[in-house]
């Protein structure tokens, strides 16, 4: 029965729940304020730390792809997962000391490379050829399912056993809920034989549509379209990370802040699946402009303090940005640079959105440091999606259209 490859399917769906962008968005956003009133140390500084993970999770991930392709994604992921779970867990040995913070959170970004979609994308790639796509789309929703459940199951945490105890709380359940399912059902042989498969088209490489990286590289389409994402997931990540007590701070209960942030992830998954519809039947700048306006006017919401639903609409908006760079990313990028060199653009372009992860959390944690106020930093977040969108509003026509109305090569739904 769990030989059936379609376990490594819910596998990674369940895997995925427990993220590295989930944990460090969805939780640790729900923690930093009693973390802040605990220890004494400002948001910004905190902000600070947490950017730190995303810089090295980047860097991790340079080594990790290579290491993947050496010896295989069971033998890397499985320590990453223990790994993981236990810098997680080591965050509620956090105290007033400075370096300490940041010693812990750069531990916990620079492990959690292994529970990045990355590692996930390998091996389902590996293992379908026949409803790749769909394979895909089902793990990747354990993303989603992440930032719904993970501001609940944290909440709860907080709640019982205090923010520490939160941290305990969310080590058992990555390797519960994580580690369990990729131990039980990331076989090494099936990945092994499905990859002896793939070396005969693997051959033929340089017959696939696309220009080479180093091409692409000297080019301004592509470093624009870097530009573009950079700045967009700083606004729409940064914000989020900070809702949670941005709306605590205006005398919304946490147990509503947190309901907001879990509407968010509904948006999020409702807004994979419309992008994803309409990618296929809609120039794609129109789509990315489409949700950049929504967090745009999500953030106005928000900077307005808008009363009633406002705020639950305002994260919801912010939700629908959220995770976009997986499936716009890819799309856009085989569109413009097809699908030779995809693996190495792909890579590059999503290093910016890590590193804007960390961009966007500082900006906001600082504003509030510096003026007591999220003001300054909701400003910034509307300029750069403006930015934004004038960036991909000028990217052109398709080089690399769809074969036909309504299908895509194979090479690029793996993509996805």
């Amino acid at each position: 029965m769990f030989k059936n490859r379609w376990w490594i399917v819910v596998a990674s769906f369940l895997a995925l729940i427990f993220g590295q962008g989930a944990v460090e968005v969805f939780v640790t956003g729900i923690f930093i304020k009693p973390i802040a009133e605990t220890l004494h140390i400002g948001r910004g500084v905190i902000s600070s730390a947490m950017g730190l993970t995303n810089i090295l999770t980047a860097v991790a991930l340079i080594f990790l792809g290579p290491l993947m392709d050496r010896i295989g994604v069971r033998r890397v992921l499985l320590p990453c997962l223990v790994l993981f779970a236990l810098a997680t867990g080591s965050l509620a040995l956090l105290t007033t000391s400075i370096p300490l913070l940041f010693l812990l959170f750069a531990i916990q970004g620079f492990v959690g490379a292994g529970q990045t979609p990355t590692a996930y994308s390998k091996m389902l790639t590996a293992v379908f050829d026949d409803q790749r796509g769909l394979a895909l789309g089902i793990a990747m929703a354990g993303v989603g399912a992440g930032t719904v459940l993970l501001p609940q199951y944290s909440r709860i945490l907080l709640q019982h056993y205090g923010w520490r105890g939160g941290y305990v709380g969310i080590c058992i359940g990555i390797l519960v809920v994580g580690f369990i399912p990729v131990a039980l059902w990331f076989k090494e042989s099936d990945e092994v034989k499905a990859a002896r498969k793939q070396k005969v088209s693997a051959a033929k490489l340089e017959n696939l549509p696309g220009v080479e990286y180093a091409t692409a590289l000297k080019g301004f389409r592509f470093w624009g379209l870097c530009i573009a994402f950079f700045c967009a997931q700083t606004a729409i990540n940064g914000t989020m990370i900070h809702a949670v007590p941005m709306l605590t701070d205006r005398g919304i209960k946490i147990g509503v802040a947190v309901a907001a942030m879990s509407a968010g992830g509904f948006a999020l998954i409702v807004g994979r699946i419309i992008a994803g519809y309409l990618l296929d039947r809609v120039y794609a700048a129109y789509v990315v402009i489409f949700f950049l306006l929504c967090p745009m006017v999500g953030i106005a919401i928000l900077g307005f303090r808008v009363g009633g639903n406002g705020p639950l609409l305002g994260v919801m908006l912010l939700g629908m940005g959220v995770g976009a760079e997986i499936d716009l990313v890819a799309y856009i990028l085989s569109r413009y640079f097809g699908v030779r060199a995809f693996g190495a653009l792909h890579g590059t372009a999503f290093c910016f959105v890590l590193v804007a992860n960390a961009a966007g959390g500082n900006i906001m944690g600082w504003s509030f440091q510096l003026q007591h106020s999220y003001s300054t930093g909701l400003i910034i977040m509307e300029v750069l999606l403006a930015i934004a969108i004038v960036v991909q509003a000028c990217q052109g026509a398709y080089i690399y259209p769809p074969i036909k109305a309504g299908s895509k090569p194979k090479e690029i739904i793996a993509a996805h």
